[in-house]
């Protein structure tokens, strides 16, 4: 029985073995189709990205077709180079240097040439395309925007670069993808799925039919159509209250977490990143420092959020039982809290307990309420952490999970940040109460002012912010229908909801109020720094609103941040009242508001930075020429420090 076994075994594997073989070089082709065979051609049929629509169905961004030139440089042969860049609009110089990089790409396969032909340049060298061997077209879809508004949000469409097709099978030289916005986010969904046919060549290159009669072609799917959060008519009515200023507008739909606008000023026509022109445009864009056009200042610029912060400080008060409704704190135009330290306040009445303390925006309320919060255990850095935890349930100080590809933290301090700050020990309440009024340590985003409002307006819950409303036959992300709860007990909502309604009516915001619509609403003024000429200058204010309404059943919560705006209820209060009243009636009835805000320009208040170098002066000219052109909604052009910078992506 041993003599047997042994060679049974190998029998038995070596038969394995060869009926393997077989179905592989025989039967099966597909490993013959993976390889780089001479005898067999593939063609790439490209769809046709998914269509995205707004949240009531108005089409925002279809396609449009283009052709690229691809070229096999190995089956180029002597051909007319004159001729040939004459037709094209090239120079010889051009034509050797994208020749050289297609050979050093490969070859043997083919790469683009020449990208995004319009209809002309197309006709022209299609009659004249037998002439030129080894260059073919290859029909691509481009975006075609039917808004000129919401570039931030879309994103915009460019080719692959040759690290993300070595990593990725699905792409090859020359394909498309998005970037940045939900072109970016849902790439997956809009870019659809490509078809591919096979073809036989003879041994003179030439295709000689359909290989094995076309049984492993394939044919193109569409993309998948996409409907956004976003109010067409809203977002496009921020963008031209946003003009000639900067910053940032974000309004959230508070049941659901669905982001209704998302502004951010300077802005551009998103048709400008489209065709040949797409690479000069965004380079231009780029390296706009002054402007950053690029730079969304409603997800990525990070603020002190002034008085707005009030609200959080009274609620968690409130929470950890330091205040109730009914204290009373005496404010003479500020108080002082050791060390010849002094906070200046607003003036208004001496006694002020929370209801009148929010709509005054008593400095002296908030913070004495803070420093008893601090105070509470007898120990800083434990009552700092509780504190930061309380924030912490709010979505502040985190990443907060939404559907677009760009994004800052913001910052919420805690007891390690203070341990660093001062290593030796000795702070105290009195040390960080800046942080009481929304300055200090803590810093947010605009998007993060806008959630903060929606929590508040659902008296203690969330839902993570996101773009996205539907994409046909594929449901929702799981993670934005959760409810986030805070740490907040709900029955504290109740008397800070009813100070922010009176913000509107006696407060600081009474005359922005707008009839037959109750909007809660808290006015923000965050102090300004930069840097000019290596020395730190206070500039004018960042004026800053958010507001919820209506009251009861709330339908949308509100962030606005003008940069150098000034007082909250200056600029950015009156461009509160208008977005809730042009998405609440789609008509405004506050004319004299919108007169002035439309009419309202900052360039005068950059202007007096001066002492602009040589570098940015250039900066200056190339923003210029980009504006003269009528493409890019119209903006301020001067260098603040205030926000960072960002990335290239392209």
């Amino acid at each position: 029985m041993r003599k047997v076994l042994l060679p049974s075994l190998i029998i038995i594997a070596t038969s394995l073995l060869l009926i393997r073989i077989f179905y592989l070089q025989v039967i099966d082709d597909t490993l013959k189709l993976k390889s780089e065979n001479n005898a067999i051609k593939k063609k790439y049929e490209y769809p046709e990205r998914g269509y995205i629509y707004d949240r009531k169905g108005k089409l925002l961004v279809a396609n449009q077709a283009s052709y690229d030139i691809m070229v096999i440089p190995r089956e180029v042969k002597k051909l007319d180079t004159l001729e040939f860049c004459q037709l094209l609009h090239m120079t010889k110089e051009d034509f050797i240097k994208k020749m050289e990089k297609s050979k050093v790409y490969s070859p043997r396969l083919p790469s683009v040439f020449l990208s995004q032909l319009n209809k002309s340049e197309f006709a022209a060298f299609q009659e004249k395309i037998r002439k030129y061997e080894g260059f073919y077209f290859q029909k691509r879809s481009l975006r075609d925007y039917e808004v000129n508004f919401g570039a931030n949000i879309f994103g915009f469409i460019t080719q692959v670069n040759e690290k993300l097709v070595s990593k990725n099978p699905y792409y090859n030289s020359g394909d498309l993808i998005g970037r940045q916005g939900v072109e970016e986010s849902y790439e997956n969904l809009l870019r659809g799925v490509k078809g591919i046919k096979y073809f036989q060549k003879d041994k003179f290159n030439r295709e000689i039919g359909s290989y094995k009669d076309g049984k492993y072609d394939t044919i193109a799917v569409q993309g998948e159509d996409i409907n956004l959060s976003i109010d067409a008519q809203l977002q496009k009515y921020g963008e031209e209250l946003m003009i000639n200023k900067r910053g940032g507008i974000v309004a959230i739909e508070p049941s659901s977490g669905e982001i209704l606008a998302l502004v951010t000023a300077p802005s551009f026509d998103p048709g400008i990143l489209v065709g040949r022109q797409r690479s000069k445009n965004y380079t231009a864009l780029y390296h706009d420092s002054i402007a950053k056009p690029l730079y969304d200042r409603g997800l990525l610029a990070e603020y002190p959020p002034g008085s707005p912060f009030k609200i959080l400080t009274g609620l968690i008060g409130l929470q950890e039982g330091v205040i109730n409704e009914n204290t009373t704190f005496f404010c003479n135009n500020g108080f002082s809290y050791g060390r010849g330290r002094f906070m200046k306040c607003h003036p208004h009445s001496p006694s002020q307990q929370l209801h009148n303390g929010i709509y005054n925006s008593c400095n002296t309320y908030f913070a004495q309420t803070y420093m008893l919060t601090i105070n509470k255990y007898n120990n800083p850095a434990k009552a700092v952490d509780i504190w930061s935890n309380h924030l912490k349930s709010f979505g502040l100080g985190q990443f907060m999970g939404y559907d677009l590809p760009t994004g800052k933290k913001g910052k919420i301090p805690d007891s390690k940040t203070y341990k660093r700050m001062y290593p030796n020990g000795g702070w105290r309440s009195t040390t960080i109460v800046s942080n009481a009024i929304g300055q200090g340590e803590v810093v947010m985003t605009p998007i993060q002012l806008a959630n903060m409002m929606a929590t508040i307006a659902n008296e203690g819950y969330y839902y993570t912010p996101h773009i996205i409303k539907k994409i046909e036959g594929h449901a929702i992300d799981k993670s934005f229908t959760t409810k986030h709860v805070t740490t907040i007990d709900k029955k504290y909502f109740k008397p800070v909801i009813s100070g922010l309604f009176d913000v509107y009516n006696v407060g600081t915001a009474r005359s922005l109020r707008v009839e037959g619509i109750d909007i809660c609403g808290k006015t923000g003024t965050a102090e300004n720094f930069a840097k000019i000429g290596g020395v730190r200058v206070k500039l004018e204010d960042h004026s800053i609103f958010v507001a919820f309404a209506p009251k009861d059943n709330p339908k949308i919560a509100i962030a606005v941040m003008v940069e150098n705006g000034g007082y909250g209820a200056a600029i950015a209060g009156p461009i509160a009242s208008l977005m809730i009243e042009k998405y609440l009636r789609q008509k405004i009835t506050r004319t004299d508001l919108e007169t002035r805000i439309l009419a309202t320009s900052l360039q005068s208040r950059y202007a007096k930075l001066g002492g602009l170098s040589d570098k940015v002066k250039s900066q200056l000219r190339v923003s210029d020429s980009i504006l003269k052109s009528k493409t890019i909604i119209p903006t301020f052009k001067v260098k603040i420090d205030s926000t960072k910078e960002q990335k290239p992506v392209i």
